[in-house]
């Protein structure tokens, strides 16, 4: 029988009602008791290193998971971490290249509804988790979430209050879990080469600029003394605008010049990002040697440039770590 830890973080599956609105408020053990039917087939130990609503949650946690995980790596089979779905994604993420190349599984859930409710996702959504970390396939970071398991770096949060609340974006689910049975579509853990590596470094001097219309470049002049890399949301397929008092140009040149990152990604969910086809792209792309993010989420994206940065500001040692397939995270890259 598999050996799992729980590890609780908060979120609305752990949390109560409070005058102030839903707060985090349940104990990781009492989590166990709505359900029951895991003792079928593992042994769960329980761990909370924080108990937080997810809005809070931000590098130094992620750092802290990444760590209890490492210290318990020999001592189980799999984990599974309860987290508040608003940012579940980009812990997701996160801890796909924080640990890399795990042969055991790490599941991330949570749930839209406090799992003391009569009518609620969290008691399928912690049993989906705990059976699927106790599968002998089961590898790597993934999301586990209403009946579907989704690699770490693609999942997104598309869904405000439904249960089915998020997608795995430009890649198919890895499993599906119905009625007690996971069914693979995805099996590659006899892919995996060497031992588990584990990351111990962030870089959260990330600033992400969403464009919208009549934007320019003063945006980047303000913010230039603070960030390390700016990741820019662009239109469509990629590019930037030539209006303004402050072009983007002089200022992207600014950064550049100062060592600092800059990198182009695109506002729309599907299908990703290709300079290439206008010349409001191209011409900025070849100017810039820019790089861009393809088919990747955002979030997986951001927490890669963290991940990235924190071991390196070589440029091209950064550029070979991010384009760098990792957890499925980036299929059409640069060569």
């Amino acid at each position: 029988m598999k050996k799992i830890l729980l590890i609780a973080t908060g979120g609305t599956i752990a949390s109560g009602y409070t005058e102030e609105g839903l707060a985090p408020k349940i104990a990781a053990a009492e989590l166990l008791q709505y359900v029951e039917g895991y003792r079928e087939f593992c042994q769960v130990e329980v761990a909370s290193p924080f108990s937080l609503d997810s809005t809070n949650v931000c590098g130094k946690h992620w750092l802290e998971l990444a760590a209890l995980i490492e210290r318990h790596y020999d001592d189980y089979d799999g984990f599974v971490i309860c987290h508040g779905t608003d940012t579940m994604a980009f812990t997701a993420a996160a801890l796909s290249y924080l640990v890399q190349n795990s042969p055991k599984p790490v599941v991330v859930t949570g749930a839209q509804k406090p799992i003391d409710l009569p009518i609620t996702d969290a008691r399928t959504n912690l049993l989906d988790s705990l059976r699927f970390a106790s599968e002998d396939r089961a590898h790597g970071v993934n999301i586990v979430f209403g009946g579907n398991v989704i690699a770490g770096t693609r999942a997104k949060k598309e869904r405000s209050k439904s249960y089915n609340a998020f997608s795995s974006i430009n890649y198919p689910s890895i499993a599906m879990i119905r009625d007690g049975r996971v069914v693979f579509y995805i099996e590659d853990k006899d892919r995996l080469s060497g031992s588990v590596t584990f990351y111990h470094e962030l870089n959260e001097g990330i600033l992400l600029l969403k464009l919208m219309p009549g934007m320019d470049g003063m945006v980047l002049n303000r913010l230039f003394p603070y960030y390390d890399c700016v990741i820019i949301e662009a239109f469509g397929v990629g590019g930037l605008p030539e209006y303004g008092r402050t072009p983007f140009y002089p200022e992207i040149r600014r950064w550049i010049d100062a060592g600092k990152l800059v990198m182009m990604a695109t506002q729309v969910t599907h299908e990703g990002s290709d300079m290439e086809v206008y010349q409001v792209g191209k011409a900025i792309k070849e100017e810039f040697h820019l790089m861009e993010t393809y088919d990747m989420t955002l979030e997986a994206t951001v927490t890669k440039v963290m991940w990235a940065l924190g071991q390196t500001k070589e440029p091209e040692r950064f550029r070979r770590l991010f384009y760098e397939t990792i957890n499925h995270d980036i299929l059409l890259k640069e060569l």
